[in-house]
């Protein structure tokens, strides 16, 4: 794979420290767990996608990569499938810091996509939202497909069992966007299971996972389809319950078994928290972490066991 002409310029300008970053703010990215400072909102809004994420461990190497795939995942989301260097590694729930030639701001966006779709065929793919940050304007209103960009992995929210780990049984809680790195440990998980059946033994030890997904209206749940198809594949494993909060419109027939209209409930999480087994992953808006993230603790399931990114 050509590396991009302006690879050389952007590997440069990250050898200076974040703090002289001149990149602007990046709405959207992610914001991980595990440290209280990071909690306090009104400080961290106008910080910038790299400040935001300073502390987090990210990958030294930046890699060339090109977009060869672009779908119309709803209005208002369009998902890249993105060919990339051989080296390119993640983990599921990670997130790419995402350069792009001619844009100056740089993008913080989760990978949706499972690492064995790496594997397999040398490529991921983002789900990025419409907004007027240029990262996410330009996926938007330029990016072609054969567009150059570069990237390179980050973050501390991630599912990656080894198959000597015990069993746990994962609560995944999703707000709008913030599906896309939960889908990503959910496709995971999945391809664990297979692997398990192909083998004809239990290579990993893989507990049960729900999934609690909140959105607007059923077309802005993402990857419904393929949720509801790894939930019919393993019934015994995969469950989910979709939410939808602002839709008056007659749900799809096919929709209706797992649509709930209102918000994520106490009541509907109490019934998924088994606090010596549920290992919880939480992403979506902060105001909707901070809420989830305080009834799972009232309901015993201890600090270390909820996981979380917020998104701005």
């Amino acid at each position: 794979m050509s590396i991009p002409s302006f690879l050389s310029t952007t590997a440069r300008s990250l050898s200076h420290s974040f703090s002289h970053s001149l990149l602007s703010p990046a709405p959207g990215r992610l914001l991980p767990p595990k440290s209280a400072s990071r909690r306090n909102m009104s400080s961290r809004r106008q910080m910038d996608h790299l400040q935001r994420t300073a502390s987090n461990s990210r990958q030294n190497a930046l890699y060339p990569a090109r977009v060869c795939g672009i779908i119309d995942e709803s209005e208002t989301v369009k998902r890249l499938r993105i060919a990339v260097h051989p080296d390119f590694t993640f983990k599921a729930g990670q997130w790419v810091d995402f350069f792009i030639p001619g844009v100056e701001k740089v993008g913080g966006f989760s990978l949706c996509s499972s690492p064995r779709l790496l594997q397999q065929e040398g490529v991921i793919e983002l789900a990025i939202k419409y907004a007027k940050h240029p990262p996410a304007h330009w996926v938007h209103t330029t990016c072609t497909v054969g567009s150059s960009v570069a990237m390179r992995v980050g973050g501390d929210f991630f599912f990656d069992p080894s198959p000597s780990d015990p069993s746990v049984d994962l609560l995944l809680v999703a707000g709008g966007v913030g599906i896309n790195p939960l889908y990503s440990v959910l496709l995971h998980t999945a391809d664990l299971l297979h692997l398990n059946r192909a083998s004809g033994s239990r290579d990993y030890s893989i507990g049960s996972a729900h999934l609690c997904y909140s959105a607007k209206n059923t077309q802005e749940l993402l990857f419904q389809s393929s949720i509801i198809e790894a939930c019919r594949e393993f019934p015994d494993k995969f469950s989910c319950d979709f939410h939808v909060t602002q839709q008056s419109a007659d749900v799809d027939p096919h929709l209706q078994p797992f649509i709930n209209r209102g918000r994520i409930t106490d009541e509907e999480l109490r019934t998924r928290v088994d606090p010596q087994r549920t290992l919880c992953y939480l992403c979506g808006p902060p105001p909707m972490i901070e809420a989830i993230s305080k009834a799972l603790m009232d309901f015993g399931l201890p600090k270390d066991k909820i996981l979380f990114e917020k998104w701005w």
